[in-house]
Parts: structure tokens; C-alpha cells; sequence
């Protein structure tokens, strides 16, 4: 690898003054009558004026120049450039990567301001989204615990009741964390009697917690607290005394938000001592790259450990008698070859969530007496079985079916007992229980249904209503549908379609398309306040589930990984094609967007079929597959993706990586990539390097723009102020490129 060579500091900030240049040049054009000027045209004069304003900073975008480095990496043989590494640099500790972020954010805020659709959508989602919202409650003794929103507080609070019909009491409100609504509740978890609560705090997105306790009768705060928390939860002991997590050591201060997470340890905290006395219960200094996990079994007898490699799931599963002196560590499940997620036990007998030998998924159980014996409680299914959970003497098993949701009660020895009543086609989510109550809850949502809380009582098969959202709009008045479209391979993949009843697709309506495709994370209908608004704007929103996802169980996942990946691409442009041939919308109408995973879908199949899509909205995106696991969390993705360390998944990698092929001399359409400079799940590197590409390759005259947020991460955590701000100039955007008039005020 050569010297990086970067451009002084001078031209970078000659770039900023340009793009400031072009901010008042936009002012002056903007505000021409009143500002500049010193005249006042008559009203059409003056919307003459503002428009001309507005298509003049549209048409006259200058790009900040991008300092380029002498770069290249030996893959197997193949040389490729990385002309903007330096772009990897956290924004943070690097004054030339804020100072491009700074131009970058100022020349699309010129864009963005001249957009009259931003305004009207940041509005309507601002009133949409002023409504209560409640979460699944967690029930400890006769304490309900919950979060709740009042409509347009950044962060939602959390309350505790006695009783269900108690009066909700204030526990913790993040709200009064920091100024900017930044600093988030994460996580929270009740010990066994309700007694105590431990919670985690996020500060501006980032994927490191800190952990605090909270004494709940008397609002009293802990002094403990426990730092260097990622990807873990905690899980108490019977008595309420102290809990287990994992942790992973503390990173050099400069790098923090980019380095690699090795190391992973579970520890016990005893309540009222501080870190430094925390109890190391297991750990693998042999297998560096090995997560860890912990839980605490129903009867507070065993500690359930769970090794991990990746995101597949694929787990090592081993066990820990408690209570006692000195017990040993034992192996339970060897070989990182399948899935086994703890579900609950029965004394000796433990049963798991499990796709060995069922790539739909079953419930097993398994004696530590005969470990290697197991036996099929809940059987594989047509449909893929999502999650199993343990309420009073039955299982409350979630599936799919055709990417909705269908929900089943068996007894113990797994015999069907009932089918879940619910509501429609869409996503229903909970039915967390306890092993002697028969009481839980779950929600249910869909595209055009805000989310409703029920009561469930698995005895009798009894529901009701415990929470339900009131949203400023008529369900009745949007319809959903799903239909199957044919892939590249012949493969049917099922998509959902949603829009207002009284807008009839003619072949040129503005349309939405989304997708993921990754990591066995399956798409179900569920309400989204910003779908909702592009939906009464007049836009047809898609939602493809394409391979990649755990729709239809492993194999689905499966055929959309490493040397597969291309199916998921291949999918989301049949999705395309799909509502294009039906009638739907045409190349010209059709905007895509997706965030991660699905950032790295619109980025490929952007570079693949530019003439497909008038706009993209790649979010967050993974797009440097040559480099990703060198980040953070990255090195975890090689279980989807692959690894550039492989010659053969290189090669599959170096085919689509976005960075790695903007196809030059290529008419693009308009593109906003978007990244949240505290983001340490997906570093905004990638992003960086992405738009760089876009903005110095000849690819026409669509705007290829970057938004970057700060005190932001990956999305976990965002402030709902910011979210309304970020959906409104994605949502303007796209309508500006797919020619959706948006005016609220006409009567749906």
C-alpha cells in the first residue's frame, strides 16, 4: 500500500466558501423581491420569481471537489484503487473529512431548501406523528412496565402501573437528558420482583451503552454504572440481586467509534458495587472474534450462554448451574452449524428454537441428562415459524405466511390448541409471558393500521384491547394488497402494494419502491407515520420481500448470501420491472430506497439498471464491500457477505460493490445518499466514499447529493424531530424526481 498523498486543507475549504457561494447566490435568488433586490412584484410575480429561484439552484449544482490518494490493494491478484481512503477518517478526529462533510451538507441544503414539497411534508408528518404512542408492556408481579409518547416528544418516556387499570407513574424521561432530544432510553430491563430496573443509555446513535439501575418505589437512582456495553442486554438473577451481561473492553478514546469489537466477556454485577468488582463468568480469549451472550432461565436455576461468530445464526449453546459453589461452564450444543435460541425449561428439560434439520424452523427439547437426544415439540411447518415464547402451560408460536403474520397456541407437548384471532393482514409482534401466567400481550399493525396493543389470555383464547393508537387519518381510506411477481431465475417473490383508494395507478404514478434483502430479516406489513405521508401525498408505496430475508426460513435467507447476493439484486429489479409491466409506473415515476443493508440494495442495483429509477435513496448503506470488516460491527456481516480475504467471494464482492462500480458514461438518476456522522454500526465511511464516486463520474446531470446528520447514528435512538426533518427532505426529494405533486390540503 503507497503514502496517502491528500489534497492540502486550502482546496477543501475553497470548496466550502464555493458551496456558501452558492447558498447566498440561492438566498439572494429566493428572496429576490424582498432581499435583494429591494423590490415588491405583485403574488404572480412573486411565485414566478421563486420559482425561477428554485429551478436555478437545481440546475446549477457545484459539487465540493474531493481530495483523492494514491491508493491501491492487492486482492488475489486484482488491483483496485481507493482513491478517497482518507474519507474513512472519523469525522470526528479528522478536520479534513468535517470540513468535506460541511461543504458536502451545505450544497444539498441549497438543494433541499428549494424544494417547495420539504416544507409540506415536513408539516403533514409533524401532524401525523402527534399522536400517542404506547410499547408492549413487561409485566413483573402486578407492575406494568412501558414506554409512552405523547405524539412529538423526541424520546419516549417510561412508566410503570400497578394493576391494568393502575395510574401510569413517570419512571425515567429521557427527554430531560440533553437539549437536542440525543441522549435515548435503549434499553430497559425489570428485575424478577419489580423491585429494581436496569436501563441502558445511548448518547447521539452510537452502539455503545451505559448502564444504570433504578430503585422503582422510590425513584431513587443507583450510584452503580457499567460502561463499554454493546450488543448485550442483561439478564437478573432469581433474587433480584444483581444481573449478567457482556462487555467488551474499553477501546482507545480516538477510536471508539471505529474500531474493531474483540474480545467479548460475560461478567456478573452485584447491585451497589461498582464495575471494577464485577465477577468474570466466562469468556474465550482463544476465539477473540466469538460474541457472547447470557440468560437466566425461567426457575433462576441455570445460566444459558450462547457463542456466536457472526449474524448467521449458527450457535454454540452451553450452561451453567447457579447457586451454588464453583460449578463448571458445560457444553451443551457444539459446533457453530445451526440455530438453538433458549425458549424456556422445565426443570431438566430446555426447550429451543431451532432450524436443525427444519430449514422453517421447529421447537425441540433437549434433557441435560441426555444432551445429545432431542425431541420435536413444535414440528417444521409449510410456513416460517418466527419465534416461539413460553406463556403459562402453552407456546405462543409467531409464523409468516407469505411475509404476513399468523400467530398459533400449542400445549406443552406441542399440540395445536387454537389459532390467534387477528385483526388482518399485516405484523403482529409480542406474546412475551411468564411460566404461571397465562397473560400476555402483542401488537398488531399493517401499512394503512397504526399500532394496537391486545391482551391475550392463552387459556382462553380471550382478547382485548389494551392500548390503541388514534392517528389523524381513515384506514378505510387506503387499500394493501400482495402480489407475487416472477425473478430473474424464476423464483416468485411476494410483494405488498399500498396507496389511497381514490388513486388509480395509470402507468405513471409515482411510486416508492423498498426492500432489505439481507441478514434472515423479513419485511412484514407495519404502520410507518412517513410511508403513511407519502401514501396521501398520492404516491404508491411497494414493498418487495426479496431473497436474503427470513421470510420463507433458511433457505430463503440462504439464497441471498455471499456468492448469492446477486438473487436479492436480481429480485428488487424484477420488483421494478414488475410495477412497471402491470401498469403501475413507469422508469420515470419510480423512486427506490432502502437503509443498511438495503442502502447497499439501491447503491447496486442503481449501478446495475440505472434506467430503471428516476430517483435513490440509498440510507446508511454498506458500500465498500471490499472494506467493511475492517469497522466496528463489520466484521460480523462476512456470515451475508462474504469476505474479500476469499478469492472466489471476492470476486462476487468487487461485481456489485457500490464504491467499486458507478458505472461511468452512464445516465443516472437523481440520487440523495444519506449517514449520520456518530453511526458506528455502519461508519459513515462508506457513504463518503459512495457520493465522492457519484459526484466525480460522468453520469449526467441528476443532482447526486449526501445528507449528513450529526449527533446521529444508525437509527436507534433518533430524536422524532430529526426523524420528521430527515423523512421530508428524503420524501421531497423523490417527488421532486418522480413528479409527485404534493398538496395536503386537498380532501382525500
Amino acid at each position: 500500500m503507497k503514502a496517502m498523498n491528500i489534497t492540502p486543507l486550502s482546496t477543501l475549504l475553497s470548496a466550502r466558501i464555493l458551496s456558501l457561494k452558492i447558498l447566498l447566490l440561492s438566498f439572494c435568488l429566493l428572496f429576490l423581491i424582498s432581499g435583494c433586490s429591494g423590490q415588491h412584484d405583485a403574488p404572480a410575480e412573486e411565485a414566478e420569481n421563486r420559482e425561477a429561484a428554485a429551478a436555478a439552484v437545481r440546475g446549477a449544482i457545484t459539487y465540493p471537489e474531493t481530495a483523492t490518494v494514491d491508493v491501491s490493494d492487492n486482492y488475489h491478484g486484482t488491483m483496485v484503487a481507493d482513491p478517497y481512503r482518507w474519507l474513512e477518517d472519523d469525522v470526528r478526529e479528522s478536520e479534513a473529512v468535517a470540513d468535506w462533510v460541511q461543504a458536502q451538507n451545505a450544497v444539498t441544503n441549497t438543494y433541499l431548501e428549494s424544494l417547495d414539497a420539504r416544507s409540506a411534508f415536513r408539516e403533514r408528518m409533524a401532524e401525523l406523528w402527534n399522536y400517542e404512542r404506547v410499547g408492549l408492556p413487561v409485566k413483573r408481579n402486578n407492575l406494568y412496565f412501558f414506554t409512552r409518547n405523547d405524539g412529538l416528544q423526541n424520546q419516549s418516556v417510561l412508566y410503570v402501573q400497578a394493576g391494568l387499570d393502575g395510574l401510569p407513574r413517570e419512571l425515567i424521561d429521557p427527554n430531560e437528558w440533553s437539549e437536542d432530544g440525543t441522549v435515548s432510553l435503549a434499553q430497559w430491563v425489570p428485575g424478577p420482583e419489580g423491585r429494581y430496573l436496569a436501563y441502558g443509555i445511548q448518547d447521539g446513535g452510537s452502539d455503545w451503552r451505559t448502564w444504570r439501575i433504578l430503585d422503582v418505589s422510590t425513584g431513587e437512582l443507583l450510584e452503580d454504572e457499567l460502561n463499554w456495553l454493546k450488543f448485550t442486554s442483561v439478564s437478573w438473577d432469581a433474587a433480584g440481586e444483581g444481573f449478567y451481561y457482556s462487555r467488551y473492553p474499553a477501546p482507545d478514546s480516538d477510536a471508539k467509534f471505529q474500531s474493531l469489537n474483540l474480545n467479548q466477556k460475560i461478567y456478573y454485577h452485584q447491585l451497589n458495587s461498582p464495575q471494577s468488582e464485577d465477577v468474570l463468568i466466562y469468556e474465550r480469549p482463544d476465539q477473540p472474534e466469538w460474541s457472547l451472550s447470557s440468560s437466566v432461565t425461567d426457575d433462576g436455576q441455570f445460566l444459558i450462554i450462547t457463542m456466536y461468530v457472526g449474524t448467521d445464526n449458527r450457535y454454540q449453546v452451553a450452561f451453567k448451574a447457579l447457586g451454588g459453589d464453583g460449578a463448571e461452564v458445560q457444553m451443551l450444543i457444539e459446533g457453530f452449524d445451526n440455530e438453538y435460541s433458549y425458549v424456556a425449561n422445565d426443570g431438566l428439560d430446555f426447550y429451543f428454537y431451532s432450524n436443525d434439520g427444519a430449514p422453517r424452523y421447529q421447537l425441540v427439547k433437549i434433557n441435560l441428562t441426555q444432551p445429545e437426544q432431542r425431541t420435536v415439540i413444535i414440528p417444521e411447518s409449510e410456513h416460517a415459524l418466527q419465534a416461539v415464547e413460553r406463556v403459562g402451560n402453552y407456546f405462543a408460536a409467531s409464523y409468516l405466511v407469505d411475509a404476513r403474520s399468523d400467530a398459533q397456541v400449542f400445549n406443552l407437548e406441542g399440540e395445536l390448541v387454537r389459532s390467534v384471532d387477528l385483526p388482518g393482514l399485516g405484523s403482529a409482534i409480542g406474546f412475551d409471558g411468564q411460566p404461571d401466567d397465562s397473560e400476555t400481550f402483542f401488537s398488531f399493525s399493517s401499512f394503512n393500521r397504526p399500532v394496537t396493543i391486545y391482551r391475550y389470555d392463552v387459556d382462553t383464547g380471550a382478547r382485548e384491547i389494551w392500548r390503541q393508537a388514534e392517528v389523524e387519518f381513515d384506514p378505510a381510506d387506503f387499500v394493501v394488497r400482495q402480489v407475487f411477481y416472477t425473478s430473474k431465475d424464476g423464483t416468485e417473490v411476494p410483494m405488498f402494494i399500498a396507496h389511497r383508494r381514490d388513486v388509480t395507478p395509470n402507468g405513471s404514478t409515482p411510486t416508492l419502491l423498498y426492500g432489505y434483502g439481507g441478514f434472515n430479516i423479513s419485511l412484514p406489513p407495519r404502520f410507518a407515520v412517513q410511508n403513511l405521508a407519502w401514501m396521501e401525498a398520492g404516491g404508491v408505496y411497494a414493498q418487495a420481500n426479496i431473497r436474503g430475508g427470513g421470510e420463507y426460513g433458511r433457505e430463503w435467507h440462504q439464497a441471498g448470501t455471499k456468492l448469492n447476493k446477486q438473487n436479492v439484486f436480481d429480485d428488487f429489479i424484477a420488483a421494478a420491472e414488475y410495477l412497471i409491466a402491470e401498469g403501475i409506473t413507469q422508469p420515470e415515476q419510480l423512486g427506490i430506497y432502502g437503509r443498511s443493508n438495503g442502502g447497499l440494495l439501491v447503491g447496486a442495483v442503481v449501478n446495475q439498471r440505472p434506467d430503471l429509477f428516476a430517483a435513490g435513496l440509498p440510507a446508511v448503506g454498506v458500500m465498500d464491500m471490499l472494506r467493511f470488516d475492517q469497522f466496528t460491527a463489520g466484521r460480523f456481516w462476512v456470515d451475508d457477505y462474504g469476505s474479500s480475504s476469499n478469492a472466489d467471494e471476492f470476486a462476487a464482492l468487487y461485481a456489485y460493490s457500490p464504491v467499486h462500480n458507478v458505472a461511468d458514461d452512464q445516465v443516472y438518476p437523481a440520487m440523495l445518499v444519506t449517514t449520520a456522522d456518530t453511526d458506528d454500526r455502519v461508519v459513515p465511511g462508506h457513504s463518503f466514499k459512495y457520493a465522492a464516486e457519484l459526484q466525480n463520474s460522468t453520469i449526467g446531470p441528476a443532482p447526486q447529493l449526501i445528507r449528513i446528520e450529526t449527533r446521529a447514528g444508525h437509527g436507534a435512538g433518533t430524536p422524532v424531530s430529526m426523524l420528521i426533518n430527515l423523512y421530508a427532505d428524503q420524501w421531497a426529494f423523490l417527488a421532486e424526481h418522480t413528479g409527485l405533486e404534493v398538496d395536503f390540503t386537498d380532501p382525500l
